[in-house]
């Protein structure tokens, strides 16, 4: 069987090199990573997935899925790239507060049908993003500090395994492999669904507060007393902004599930700060969560790089203002409050082991050309330097970038159980995950 012959077997389409749609249909969401890949099939439903991994498990090839491909490593030549996002159903029971979802829905899809019933899922900024590769890479968005990693969330997968067979799993009937998708990536299954729960959100207050980027150091000292108190059930996120067609920035966004006067006492401290540009903040469905950090909704091209910051002092603030006020070409830095329920040792747990640094540090750029990616990684390792010495080293699955190695992401406890169930689950390497567990 070849892989023009999946042509007759495939109910979705299948596109292979030489097609004239190849080129588009291997692109990824991010246009700044490409993807040499051998084949594109874009499931209809969880029998192509059986019926694409048999194949490749035959003739020796490996599969990598993707929903579209926001955080792609490229890592993924010679593969055949699985499209799931047509897998995108989305059913919500209020009365056990859980959903179901397919492989392809966004999180823009479950916040949809989760708002009208007062419930939500732990959505990370974009709602664009595939809630399954949340939950496969571990999951830490705007309530992780109430409610920990999304992957935490989850009651069972449905899956196709290395053999192409359809499977179920849960905490009894496969305990080992249900711990190692709860983060672990997508080196061991395709996963078709997934069933999780969603958190209670019956009121919630949130938005952006803009400042020019002259008022950085009073909004940076106003942030960090701000977060020095916070409550579990307040995120507050601080941005850098200097775009290339408009004036530098600099913004807190801010998520509270509660009512608007105490999110509003919790946030005087900003609110002191002169000089507001703009404040959208207010009472909001938890449907438009992902219109907060007014993030692209269409493909573009971005590099990202993140570290987890282990304390956020008087030096390290200044650090950070001083690399502000030179940063191009990246575009914008942002810092992510931790803490909370995402620092905490859940014995049943998935893979993600607790964040104990206080702060997520992340680097964004937009490169134009080859030369303006040199540019970007070149800026963003010197910046990633500056705060050596504040820096764990280690960092989320979630927050890898390409070229970085998963072992950054476990202790060598866990990678070396996550290494011995691909090693035993999929020995002939069927599957490739978005950064692979062994290379």
């Amino acid at each position: 069987m070849t892989l023009n012959d999946l042509r007759q077997t495939i109910k979705g389409r299948v596109v292979l090199r030489g097609d004239e749609c190849f080129d588009e249909a291997r692109k990824p969401w991010n246009r700044a990573i490409d993807q040499w890949v051998l084949a594109v099939v874009e499931a209809y439903d969880a029998d192509d997935v059986a019926t694409l991994v048999t194949y490749a498990r035959q003739e020796r090839l490996t599969v990598a899925a993707q929903r579209a491909g926001h955080r792609p490593s490229g890592d993924v030549d010679g593969v055949i790239l699985l499209r799931t996002d047509r897998l995108n159903d989305v059913a919500v029971d209020p009365v056990t507060r859980t959903a179901r979802v397919g492989a392809g829905a966004t999180w823009g899809q479950v916040l949809a049908a989760a708002s009208p019933h007062g419930l939500t899922g732990l959505v990370c900024s974009s709602a664009t993003v595939g809630a399954l590769g949340a939950v496969l890479s571990g999951g830490v968005g705007w309530f992780g500090r109430k409610y920990g990693f999304a992957a935490n969330t989850v009651r069972a997968f449905d899956a196709v395994d290395a053999d192409g067979l359809p499977v179920r799993v849960t905490p009894e009937t496969d305990p080992d492999l249900f711990w190692a998708l709860r983060g672990g990536g997508g080196d061991f299954a395709v996963v078709t669904a997934m069933e999780f729960d969603l958190p209670p959100a019956p009121k919630l207050y949130g938005g952006r507060m803009l400042w020019a980027a002259d008022r950085a150091s009073y909004v940076l000292d106003a942030y960090r007393e701000v977060t020095a108190t916070a409550p579990e059930d307040l995120a507050v996120w601080f941005n850098l902004f200097q775009p290339p067609d408009a004036a530098p920035s600099v913004a807190v966004d801010v998520t509270f599930l509660g009512e608007a006067g105490e999110a509003q006492r919790l946030l005087s401290r900003l609110e002191a700060v002169e000089g507001v540009i703009s404040d959208n903040r207010g009472v909001m469905p938890v449907e438009e969560l992902g219109g907060i950090c007014a993030e692209p909704i269409e493909p573009s091209p971005g590099l990202w790089r993140s570290e987890l910051l282990t304390v956020l002092d008087d030096t390290v603030a200044q650090l950070l203002l001083a690399n502000a006020k030179s940063m191009e070409p990246l575009t914008s830095l942002q810092l992510r409050q931790l803490g909370g329920a995402v620092a905490v040792d859940r014995p049943d747990g998935g893979v993600v082991p607790p964040l104990i640094e206080p702060f997520l540090l992340s680097m964004f750029g937009v490169p134009s050309d080859p030369e303006a990616r040199i540019a970007v990684e070149a800026k963003m390792a010197e910046m990633a330097g500056a705060f050596e010495g504040y820096v764990s080293g280690t960092k989320p699955y979630m927050c890898l970038a390409p070229g970085e190695d998963a072992s950054k992401a476990f202790p060598e406890a866990t990678l070396l159980r996550l290494r011995e169930l691909k090693r035993s689950r999929d020995p002939h390497n069927v599957f490739r995950g978005n950064f692979p567990i062994l290379r």
